[in-house]
């Protein structure tokens, strides 16, 4: 068995409410081992065997019979997590800066990370690292210029998520 983190985009934001219990029980329905959650905003840590997007797409649809609305969900294995937290393409972050990953659904196209890498600029800088995105923003994270219309420009039919990476590694640290 691989162990695994969902990554459940837009949760417990406005109506979009998924209690992490609720959410935990259904993957443990879902016959998922050692399943656990990190944080309130749809990080659940499990071990499962089979292939990345089959397992995306179970939960996915479990979580949006019990939820009632649309969730998409993200699953990168413990081995991809610790890569995307070891990857530092921009060496030590300066205090006041924010450094994000943006995980993506489909593995990008090289027309897709061209025009991703085309969204830097001296505010914010991305990077594309195998199948997500490191994203620096030269202040705090409300201050960014790289907005959705943006990020749905350069990928109009790959949907993404956000986690902040000091998250991020401290989530890996529980892989």
């Amino acid at each position: 068995m691989t162990r695994y983190v969902a990554f459940l985009r837009a949760v417990n934001l406005g109506r979009r409410k998924v209690a992490m219990a609720d959410a935990r029980a259904e993957l443990v329905g879902l016959g998922y081992e050692d399943v656990t959650s990190y944080v309130n905003s749809g990080n659940l840590l499990f071990r499962a065997a089979g292939k990345s997007a089959a397992i995306e797409r179970t939960i996915r649809s479990a979580l949006e019979d019990r939820f009632g609305f649309e969730i998409t969900t993200f699953v990168r294995s413990a081995a991809q997590v610790r890569a995307l937290v070891d990857g530092k393409p921009f060496g030590s972050i300066a205090a006041g800066h924010t450094h994000f990953a943006l995980l993506t659904l489909t593995p990008m196209t090289a027309s897709e990370k061209k025009a991703v890498e085309a969204l830097s600029n001296q505010h914010d800088t991305v990077v594309v690292e195998g199948r997500d995105v490191h994203w620096l923003i030269r202040s705090k994270s409300t201050e960014t210029t790289l907005g959705p219309v943006q990020w749905s420009s350069a990928l109009p039919d790959n949907p993404t998520t956000a986690r902040n990476m000091t998250m991020m590694t401290k989530l890996a640290q529980r892989l």
